[in-house]
This record gives structure tokens, sequence and C-alpha cells, in this order.
């Protein structure tokens, strides 16, 4: 039986194939899903903002603090760097006014940084699913590193 492991707002937790880490009400966050296929661990971070600003007191909430912990933490569950492979999903425009310019874009930029911090440390980025105007929640395999997207009136998908 699998254990589903829930990942908070600005959190980040890695686990062991046949855990499933599960994070809902992804809006302009993004999650991003760090896997290593050959030790089957892998872990999720819940990314609200983009840049910490030196800002250390929560490195999950942070793209450009929160990957590079992410992927520290595999590493020390037995995770190989040159093995991890990524998927994000998330990066809404939730919040939009009639005749007024989207309100800080920051789904987009949410997703943005995380695409460079992945390509910084050198992560491949296999598939994203991201901006749009829906939440979505989202369940990752750690096992087989299949990423389950479920949106609200826009069905669910596994990429």
């Amino acid at each position: 039986m699998n254990n589903v492991i829930s990942v908070g707002m600005a959190d980040l937790k890695v686990a062991k194939s046949p855990n499933i880490l599960m994070t809902a009400g992804l809006g302009s966050c993004i999650g991003i899903c760090i896997h290593d296929p050959f030790r089957k661990v892998g872990g999720m971070a819940h990314i609200m903002l983009p840049n910490s600003n030196g800002n250390d007191s929560n490195p999950a909430k942070y793209a450009d603090t929160a990957v590079e912990l992410l992927i520290k933490e595999i590493i020390n569950l037995g995770g190989s760097k040159t093995r991890l492979r990524a998927k994000i999903a998330g990066g809404a425009q939730m919040f939009s006014f009639a005749g007024k310019p989207p309100v800080l874009k920051i789904g987009d930029r949410n997703a943005e940084a995380v695409v460079a911090e992945l390509k910084r440390l050198g992560i491949p980025l296999l598939v994203s699913d991201v901006g749009g105007s829906f939440g979505r929640t989202i369940h990752f395999d750690v096992g087989s590193g299949a990423l389950k997207v479920r949106t609200i009136n826009h069905g669910e998908k596994v990429i």
C-alpha cells in the first residue's frame, strides 16, 4: 500500500518508493518534483515565490532556495545528482481584473524562476504543466516518477 505524504505550502518533503508525495491548492505556486529513477527516491516542493531576496527564514518557500535544498535532501536519501530529473506543475494566473493588466504575473514568474534554477543546477526538466487560470492538485509517485495532475473543470492527467 502506498503511503501518501502531504506537502504543505512553502514546504518540501522527500521519500522513497512506494510513497506518494501530494500537494493541493497549487494556484500561482509551483509544485516541483525531482526524481532519481534508478534509486526510486524523490521529492516535492510547494514553491510560493520566485526569489528569497536573502530571506532564508523558510527556504522551501522560494524557487531560488527550494530547488537546491530539495536536491540536497534527495541526495541525502540516496539519490544521485547525475540521475535526477524534474517535473513541474502550477504557475496559474489566478487573479485578473477587467481592464487591468494581470496582477504581478506571479505564476509566470514562479515557473520561470524554477526553470532557471533547474538549468543552473543541471537538472533536466522532463515535462511541465504550468499556466492557465485554474488550480491544481498533484500526486507524485517517487517510485515510477509519474506525476498525476488533477484540475477543477479540466480533468486529470499523468505527465
